[in-house]
């Protein structure tokens, strides 16, 4: 078995194609099946369904492909530590992230690669909490920064790194007066704008309005949190964010916020890992950096004055 052939499958499972994954590995077409073909020899299963083409994975593809992306993370992390040994930590760390932690970790990539030069950071963003689990399961990220419940942190390894408080944001002439905070009843009386239903921040907002029966329904939905500040900005909508969002975000001054209470809701963000890749040099790099940058302390919701 080869590494060669293992890249070449795990190139079909996800391109799903192929022409394409032949392209995405750099060999023709009649290669890549015959590295393939043998593979399955040495296996002694068939792992893709084709004839003339692509017709997906069989049961035993399905399951090995798994272990193809493990066997080549864990390759790709020997030759990374060998090469840090010698030059320093470099390579390429697949980094993903959540809606709204995009903004955050701006600071934790600025101070990492301020301390390893020869890393190039890869960014995905917009990650729901089960796609970056799954991500990580699959070897297809090296680490993670999200809000993760403990049911999403299946063999992962999770550093705790900031709170993220849930306020009302809009411009002043939407907001209510004369108060320092605001129920999540009268929050609901507002136009407004809010995340997908697919993303966990939004999971969390319907779930604190179910918890005094009402049933949200935003004015605008969005699909970025970029989106969501626009729309605040033209002053038309409030919002249900996290405070870093607002707080971190270039062009969001002018607004004014509330806490939201009944429920006061306060969530963790996390660095998650998986628990099989930890070792790898430019992962423990990075790991050591956030934990370094007290994200707590600095990123604290600080309640803001009464009127």
């Amino acid at each position: 078995m080869q590494f060669r052939q293992l890249e070449y499958f795990v190139a079909v499972a996800e391109e799903r194609h192929f022409a394409r994954a032949a392209a995405r590995c750099f060999v023709s077409q009649p290669a890549l099946s015959a590295g393939i073909a043998k593979l399955e020899a040495e296996l002694g299963v068939a792992l893709i369904n084709r004839v003339h083409a692509y017709e997906g994975l069989t049961p035993e593809g399905e399951r090995l492909v798994g272990w193809a992306r493990r066997i080549l993370a864990e390759h790709d992390a020997l030759k990374a530590e060998v090469s840090a040994m010698q030059h320093g930590v470099g390579g390429t760390l697949r980094l993903g992230v959540g809606p709204t932690t995009a903004v955050t970790t701006v600071s934790i990539t600025r101070a990492f690669c301020a301390q390893h030069p020869l890393v190039r950071v890869q960014v995905t963003e917009h990650l729901s909490a089960s796609e970056l689990h799954q991500r990580l399961r699959d070897f297809e990220l090296d680490a993670g920064i999200a809000y993760l419940t403990p049911d999403d942190q299946g063999g992962l390894e999770v550093l705790p790194l900031y709170e993220e408080r849930y306020v009302l944001a809009g411009a002043p002439a939407l907001m209510p007066t004369d108060v320092a905070q605001c129920g999540w009843v009268d929050a609901a009386r507002l136009p407004l704008v809010l995340l997908n239903e697919r993303m966990r921040v939004r999971q969390v907002i319907d779930d604190a309005f179910g918890a005094h029966g009402v049933d949200v329904d935003p004015q605008v939905v969005a699909e970025s949190v970029a989106s969501l500040l626009a729309y605040i900005q033209d002053g038309q909508w409030a919002t249900i964010a996290p405070h870093t969002i607002l707080t971190q975000s270039p062009g969001t001054t002018g607004l004014r916020t509330l806490p939201l209470v009944d429920p006061e809701i306060t969530v963790n963000v996390v660095l998650a890992i998986n628990a099989a890749a930890r070792q790898a040099a430019a992962v423990r790099a990075f790991a050591t950096t956030a934990a370094s940058l007290t994200l707590r302390e600095r990123l604290r919701y600080v309640h803001p004055a009464s009127p």
